[in-house]
């Protein structure tokens, strides 16, 4: 059935919000790194025109194909292990021309929507064992195939979004309960089980990684290096930072010792963490950074405040949604923003052990900007076929 939308119903502020903050994304990416600036122009101008196409197209048409596109997703995260590029280690991208593309960002996208049709076909029965168990199982194949390449951060952000969306679904408190109750010893003895030799869980820089939150003194000069320089270059910003791309370097006789950029004398002019490289790949997994120290707290507290009020409109639209898929996409797209924004500023801000996920809209990546983008697309089509 085709479905008339009224245009008072289209969520243009959630809309320009995205846009605002994708823009502030490009100057951020720029300051960090000019030679990225262009594909992230050419990625916000895709995810914008995705986003609009995909806000008119009714959502409900779309688990028409909710097969194809579950089978399409697998079969690219499982080409990517055979045919994908390698960068660091971890094989998670396929190259087409001078354009890296991330299947497991489409997987965010794809299995929001393959579980609010899950959900939605399974709303009398969802807390049977049997039930659950076949869900656990639709979900655990693309998670397996992304953590083979390996990327850890992806699989539990997924994870996060998608038992948020499973819990909104309706899932019984007492499952709840239970899978707490075993989850928090089993934590416990992963803990203790990667820190014995030859273990097989995880990678030895994983372990590292995970090591270095706990015992941050012992990993200083390593694996805690780039967190680190992350806080220092935050907190020298201050309260209104020291001016978007600020590169003069003082003339005072500032060395590096150690990783930790020692002053001996001081002046009027600054010296930044991105001028001496103390924290690399800063346009992506660190542009909080950038943010901290070229915009200090104020800067800080605006992107938090623009990812905050997404989250927030995306709540509000599951809340008048029309069905209980529509509900569902709208959570799952607010989980996607809470928890990657909190993740990425977690890592940026040493309270959580270093890993790599984009900043929401803001740091560099055409994929996941576009694949965003066409999430809030799908957030903004509940919106127009809310009930009130």
């Amino acid at each position: 059935m085709n479905r008339r939308y009224h245009i008072g119903n289209y969520s243009f502020l959630l809309a320009f919000t995205i846009l605002a903050t994708g823009m502030m994304g490009i100057m951020y990416v720029t300051s960090a790194d000019p030679s990225f600036t262009n594909k992230q122009i050419l990625g916000l101008c895709l995810g914008t025109t995705a986003m609009v196409i995909v806000s008119l197209i009714d959502y409900n048409k779309l688990f028409h194909y909710i097969w194809f596109f579950y089978g399409a997703n697998v079969l690219a995260l499982l080409a990517v292990l055979f045919v994908g590029k390698t960068v660091g280690g971890a094989q998670r991208w396929f190259a087409i021309g001078g354009l890296s593309l991330q299947p497991s960002e489409f997987a965010k996208i794809i299995m929001i929507l393959f579980v609010a049709y899950f959900i939605r076909e399974h709303e009398d029965d969802l807390n049977e064992f049997r039930v659950l168990v076949k869900l656990a199982l639709f979900c655990a194949i693309p998670l397996f195939l992304v953590v083979q390449e390996p990327d850890l951060s992806t699989t539990l952000d997924i994870t996060f979004i998608l038992c948020g969306m499973i819990f909104v679904g309706g899932l019984n408190l007492k499952f709840v309960r239970n899978i707490l109750l075993i989850a928090v010893p089993v934590f416990g003895i992963f803990i203790f089980y990667i820190q014995t030799p030859n273990q097989i869980l995880l990678k030895d820089y994983q372990v590292n990684r995970i090591m270095s939150f706990i015992e941050p003194e012992k990993y200083s000069n390593t694996t805690r290096f780039q967190q680190d320089n992350s806080v220092m270059a935050i907190g020298s910003g201050q309260i209104f930072g020291k001016g978007l791309d600020n590169n003069t370097i003082s003339e005072s006789n500032n060395t590096i010792t150690n990783g930790t950029l020692d002053e001996e004398e001081t002046s009027d002019t600054s010296i930044t963490v991105k001028d001496t490289e103390l924290v690399s790949e800063q346009q992506t997994d660190f542009i909080f950074s950038v943010i901290g120290e070229e915009k200090g707290f104020v800067g800080c507290m605006i992107v938090i405040g623009l990812l905050a009020f997404i989250v927030v409109q995306c709540i509000m639209i599951a809340n008048r949604a029309g069905d209980t898929a529509g509900k569902l996409i709208a959570v799952g797209m607010a989980g996607l923003i809470c928890f990657q924004s909190f993740i990425n500023i977690g890592v940026a801000t040493a309270i959580l052990p270093n890993t790599g996920l984009p900043l929401p809209f803001i740091s560099y990546g055409p994929t996941s900007l576009v694949c965003n983008m066409t999430g809030m697309g799908l957030v903004l089509n509940v919106g127009l076929q809310r009930r009130y």
